[in-house]
């Protein structure tokens, strides 16, 4: 059943796995007028378009833009007519931040900023919300954990509140953390309705996981293939996963509750009850489908976090929203979509390629 909701909304970065997601239940759900503003670089997002085109049926209600964060023109004239915008657009890899950190800076922090700088000038104050990450918070300073058979732990630890000190440990820490300090301060000092999201891990249908990013998607789908992966320590490395269909709910659960969320800062994540290791997840897939996926070690990358889980208790305070979706079904839910989706999954290298190439020659269009 439809809500009554007709509010204009715009998605930067919203042909990607949280963006489409979102554009579907708005579509689905809601009268929103949808604005996907993207550029298209990312492999995959393609046949999100056209999922989300059969979504709205042709009822006029979803606009797609080609764009990018970093055209300060584009973002002002998407930026323009916007009620709410959120924004996924993003360099999303720590690995590529690394070898790439102008590239990363330019996106991550100049989008973000050229987002935020329309929005203020636009003269009717939208909701904005930015997805920032967990990684701002570093190594966590909690010391040498527990050693068990599959996982490490901290037997006295219950979650990463908002309150935990930031320490930026990769240029993409420094980059999403810059930019999630601009939306706070911007809110306060513009008098804008914002709201950060700092994330745990998000998996879900519509992910098109690799080594670098959507490492649960990139795990499954790589066994299903029958494709070794790459684990980069031992395999004990502790996270809290989130579906993102709850993720949904909870970008609808701040939007209704903007009276109470505007200006604020929220750990979204699974928490403790669907807290997962990399070796945990490896059995969980075996027992789901069977296959079992093969891997090697290498050393672990800098300032990975062993440990991280989502401490969600200021979200529920503020809105009541908390995960529904354990971890099992989530796998159940990918799983499903990969057994609709094989050709596009297993091609994705050559799908992205394909897709590059694409985007190089719209570069500057709309669609």
């Amino acid at each position: 059943m439809k809500t009554e909701q007709s509010r204009s909304v715009l998605i930067f970065g919203g042909a990607g796995f949280i963006g489409c997601n979102l554009a579907q239940h708005l579509l689905d759900r809601t009268n929103a007028n949808v604005h996907i503003f993207d550029n298209l670089s990312r492999a995959g997002v393609h046949r999100n378009l056209e999922w989300l085109r059969r979504v709205s049926a042709g009822s006029g209600r979803l606009r797609v833009t080609f764009g990018d964060v970093r055209n300060s023109r584009q973002v002002a004239k998407a930026v323009d007519q916007a009620e709410d915008i959120y924004h996924f657009a993003a360099q999303v890899a720590v690995t590529t931040s690394i070898v790439d950190p102008r590239l990363d800076f330019d996106v991550n922090l100049g989008g973000t900023f050229n987002i935020l700088d329309a929005a203020r000038r636009c003269g009717h104050s939208p909701f904005l919300l930015f997805s920032s990450t967990n990684k701002v918070y570093g190594d966590l300073g909690l010391g040498p954990p527990l050693v068990g058979q599959s996982r490490y732990s901290y037997p006295e630890h219950r979650g990463v509140s908002e309150s935990q000190p930031l320490d930026f440990h990769s240029p993409y820490g420094c980059s999403k953390g810059a930019a999630d300090q601009y939306v706070r301060d911007f809110g306060h000092m513009y008098g804008l309705p914002t709201v950060v999201f700092r994330m745990s891990c998000i998996a879900g249908p519509r992910q098109f996981g690799t080594e670098d990013q959507g490492w649960v998607a990139h795990f499954l789908y790589s066994a299903l293939q029958g494709k070794p992966v790459v684990i980069y320590g031992d395999g004990r490395q502790v996270r809290d996963v989130l579906c993102v269909n709850d993720l949904v709910r909870a970008l609808e659960a701040v939007r209704r509750n903007v009276a109470v969320t505007a200006g604020q800062i929220y750990n979204v994540g699974g928490g403790a009850g669907n807290t997962v290791s990399l070796l945990e997840l490896i059995d969980k897939i075996e027992k789901l489908n069977g296959y079992r996926l093969e891997y090697s070690l290498d050393r672990g990358r800098p300032g990975d976090q062993l440990v991280y889980l989502t401490d969600y208790s200021k979200i529920y305070r503020h809105t009541g929203w908390k995960p529904e979706i354990d971890l099992q079904r989530t796998l159940e839910l990918m799983q499903e979509f990969w057994e609709e989706n094989q050709g596009v999954l297993t091609n994705r290298r050559k799908v992205m390629r394909r897709e590059t190439l694409a985007w190089e020659q719209m570069s500057g269009k709309a669609i």
